[in-house]
Order: C-alpha cells, then sequence, then structure tokens
C-alpha cells in the first residue's frame, strides 16, 4: 500500500505563496511547491549505523516531481535508492553537481535526459520551480581549476511565490553570504554539526557549528530557520537546544523550529504575492 505520507502530500493544496515541508532525518526533505514535490538529499537506504529508519520506501515514491543532492556522499545522494525512485516517479528530473553528473548516470542506470547538472550560480527550471546552485564549502570550498565544477552545493529553490534555501553539507567561507543576500528567504536549511580533527582524520567531513549557523541566519533574516544534520549517526550528532538557545539569545526576533520526522510543516512566504 502506498506510504501515507505520501498520500498526506498528494492530498495538500497549496495556495500560492505557501509551501510544504516535512523532514525525512539527516540533512533529507520532502518540499511541494504549488503542485511540485521535491525530494531533497533523500536517504532512504537501511544501514546498520542509522539512529533514525528509513522514513520512506524508495519504490512507493511515484510523486517525486524532482529530486536533488547536493553532494557525493550516501547519505545526500543515495545510489540505492535513486533507481527505484525513478522506476516509481517515471518523470522526475534528478538535479546533481555537474561534477559528479556522468558518474551517477552510469552507476544509477537513470536515463541521461533525466539528470541535470549544475555549477556554482547555474539555474534550472523544471514544473515551475528555478533551482540555482550555490557552492558549498565541505569542510573546504573544493574546486577544479582544470574544469572549474565545485563537487559541494547547495540549492536555493523559487517557486510558489517562496524561496527556500537547503545549504547542502557547508561550512560558511568568504563569499557565501554575498551570494545568498540577493534574496529573501521564507526558510532556510542549515547544518549544525559542526566539525573537528577526531571526526576529520576519520573521513567524517565537517559543517557549520551551530554558532555559524545561527549566524548566517542572523544575517540572511529568512522567516524561518530549520537546524539539520544532527541525527542520523552517533559518531556526528549535536544536541539541538544547543542551537535553539543560542539563537534564542542572540537573534530572538527570529523564528527557528526543530523539524520532526514525517511531520508535515505548512509555512507562507514573507510577502504574499499579488494573484493577478
Amino acid at each position: 500500500m502506498k506510504n501515507t505520507l505520501i498520500k498526506r502530500f498528494n492530498s495538500l493544496t497549496l495556495k500560492c505563496g505557501e509551501y510544504a515541508l516535512c523532514h525525512l532525518g539527516q540533512h533529507s526533505f520532502i518540499l511541494k511547491l504549488g503542485e511540485t514535490v521535491i525530494y531533497i538529499d533523500p536517504y532512504l537506504t537501511p544501514d546498520k549505523a542509522r539512529l533514525i529508519a528509513p522514513a520512506l520506501i524508495p519504490d512507493e515514491i511515484n510523486n517525486a516531481t524532482i529530486v536533488t543532492g547536493s553532494h557525493d556522499h550516501a547519505d545526500h545522494i543515495d545510489r540505492p535508492a535513486w533507481p527505484k525512485i525513478a522506476a516509481s516517479s517515471a518523470k522526475a528530473q534528478f538535479i546533481v553537481p555537474e561534477a559528479i553528473r556522468k558518474s551517477i548516470i552510469n552507476d544509477t542506470g537513470i536515463a541521461a535526459n533525466c539528470v541535470s547538472g549544475l555549477n556554482d550560480g547555474e539555474s534550472i527550471e523544471v514544473a515551475g520551480v528555478k533551482i540555482t546552485a550555490i557552492a558549498a564549502a565541505h569542510e573546504l570550498l573544493d574546486y577544479d581549476s582544470t574544469t572549474g565544477l565545485y563537487p559541494y552545493l547547495g540549492y536555493v529553490f523559487e517557486g510558489n511565490g517562496v524561496t527556500i534555501y537547503h545549504s547542502g553539507d557547508s561550512c560558511i567561507y568568504e563569499g557565501l553570504q554575498t551570494k545568498l543576500e540577493k534574496w529573501s528567504f521564507d526558510l532556510v536549511l542549515l547544518p549544525i554539526n559542526g566539525r573537528d580533527a577526531k571526526r576529520l582524520k576519520n573521513n567524517c567531513i565537517g559543517n557549520m557549528t551551530y554558532q555559524e549557523a545561527a549566524d548566517l541566519a542572523g544575517a540572511l533574516q529568512p522567516k524561518l530557520t530549520i537546524p539539520t544534520h544532527y541525527d542520523m549517526f552517533a559518531m556526528n550528532s549535536l544536541d539541538p537546544k544547543l542551537f535553539f538557545d543560542y539563537m534564542k539569545v542572540k537573534y530572538p526576533q527570529l523564528k527557528c523550529a526543530k523539524p520532526q520526522i514525517k511531520t508535515i510543516l505548512k509555512g507562507k512566504s514573507l510577502c504574499r504575492p499579488v494573484v493577478q
């Protein structure tokens, strides 16, 4: 039987200026803008290291319009799950960094015309949603000087009168805030698990600290900030209360919310667009 969460998403009617969001754990979300359903970094493959079981079965996902992968780590581009999503959602368009587009096509068997690659600053429009890639620094701002391609990205989603930023895995780097200031965000999704020498030595590449994520939110002034990427693996977790306490003291005027697994959050745009 079709997953009840998918049924609930399919039944949602969103007015212009509204969005629906559901957390799937780690940095994974379902986002609905108008009639367009976007799976952001869906991580759905079972693993004994997971602290949170997969929220969905990939074969049941028949409503995906867009699937994005921010970078080529298994908890962000889930290669075993993606071909199953492609089979169940035949019209889905997969968005990945151009740096790995050919590798994704070759490894997953997803048709080449269903996989689009982006690089820093580039945009694509699918089903009324514009997606703009923003280079991410995970843990460094890696860049191939020969190809000019960045392997780690975040994405800005614009559709249905709503603007949302999903940072992917990233630390703060010089110029990131400047790139993002051109938008007024209704929602930003930022990692807070941080980084340290022990994790990096074990090839666990780091992200923003909770303080850095809070300060980025403070600079961007979104309508809502949701912290992410702190709940999936024991050796790479963080108590999100640290983030919320810091936000309450330093940016009390800003709203933030803790994501709840498989719970649908409905939000409204900063300013309702005028419907002609």
